[in-house]
């Protein structure tokens, strides 16, 4: 019987599943956004829900707690600086998954875990539209000056 045990295995022992989770949460708050399968995403959500709870805190303690759960330094203070002001008034809910299909090799189901209100996504879809503006009048320019530059057949004739 499975009483009181808490979080699915993974198909790994105890040392390489805490391995594992704790790449995948230190990877989300540095990159705010991952691919990874739908059971590594579910299981990594709950460490990250947690560990975003701590860096609401923000007291020493929780600074420690979290230091010794995420693998880096850049990737704690992230925690505490950006993403724990983020989400102070949000009293749960900080993380979302999207299914994103199947992967080639395997055929496992794979899915992005991303920080809810990410600005990095906010800031490369402006980007993205900025880009795609800048063409666009590049394009109606050319062909302006493609106008302009050849004369219209029709006046050349009646001359």
């Amino acid at each position: 019987m499975r009483h009181r045990n808490y979080g699915k295995k993974l198909s790994r022992n105890t040392e390489h599943r805490r391995a594992l989770l704790r790449n995948l949460v230190t990877s989300l708050i540095l990159e705010e956004r991952i691919e990874t399968t739908v059971a590594k995403a579910k299981a990594a959500r709950t460490e990250a829900e947690r560990i975003i709870t701590l860096g609401k805190r923000g007291s020493l303690h929780a600074r420690r707690l979290a230091a010794s759960y995420i693998l880096t330094a850049a990737a704690v203070k992230k925690l505490f600086e950006d993403v724990a002001k983020r989400y102070a008034s949000r009293p749960g809910g900080y993380t979302r998954i999207v299914r994103t299909g199947w992967r080639k090799g395997d055929g496992a189901e794979t899915a992005v875990l991303e920080l809810v209100g990410t600005e990095v996504l906010q800031k490369r879809a402006e980007a993205r539209a900025k880009k795609a503006e800048v063409m666009r009048k590049r394009e109606e320019e050319a062909a302006k000056a493609q106008e302009k530059a050849a004369p219209p057949e029709e006046e050349d004739e009646k001359k």
